[in-house]
């Protein structure tokens, strides 16, 4: 068997008749997979402040919502890895320290899981200090988020993100 730096080439040899199998492998990059959904959470909270990272733990057909918003004339729903990446780094424009904490993990399934985190950061738009708890539910499909609906409270969104409140 003869091993190369640059690929891995393993070298069969059937004495009996001269036959050479040669098998090549390139190696590739490791990829984590989330075996539980309390995992892929817990890489999703602590990831926040890269928005590709965050991306990259959704499935393509993948969702991030905050229905709750809706109340306030605010689309938030994010719908495969490119537009939760921009949904991500939106929201970090605005709120850099933006960054999860306190989170409890309350019920978990085998796909599912449901948790509570909070949030304490500065909005630069307003100045105002926002403090948010939200309640998220997670449902992995393969390794991957296939949907990850939040709710949290939408008067201290208001009053964080409103310059005349």
């Amino acid at each position: 068997m003869q091993v190369d730096k640059e690929e891995r080439c393993i070298d069969f040899k059937d004495k009996g008749c001269g036959l050479t199998y040669r098998q090549r492998h390139k190696p590739q990059p490791k990829k984590t997979v989330m075996k539980t959904p309390t995992q892929l959470l817990q890489a999703y909270l602590s990831e926040i402040q890269d928005p590709a990272a965050v991306a990259a733990l959704f499935a393509e057909d993948g969702i991030l919502e905050l229905p709750a918003l809706s109340s306030m004339g605010i689309d938030a729903r994010a719908q495969g890895p490119a537009a939760i990446e921009k949904f991500i780094a939106g929201l970090l424009t605005n709120v850099p320290d933006f960054r999860f904490k306190n989170v409890q993990i309350l019920i978990e399934t085998a796909d599912q899981v449901f948790a509570e985190y909070s949030i304490e950061a500065k909005v630069l738009s307003t100045g105002k200090l926002y403090r948010q708890t939200y309640a998220g539910r997670l449902v992995m499909r393969e390794g991957k988020i296939k949907l990850l609906r939040e709710s949290l409270d939408t008067l201290a969104a208001y009053r964080a993100f409103s310059k005349d409140v």
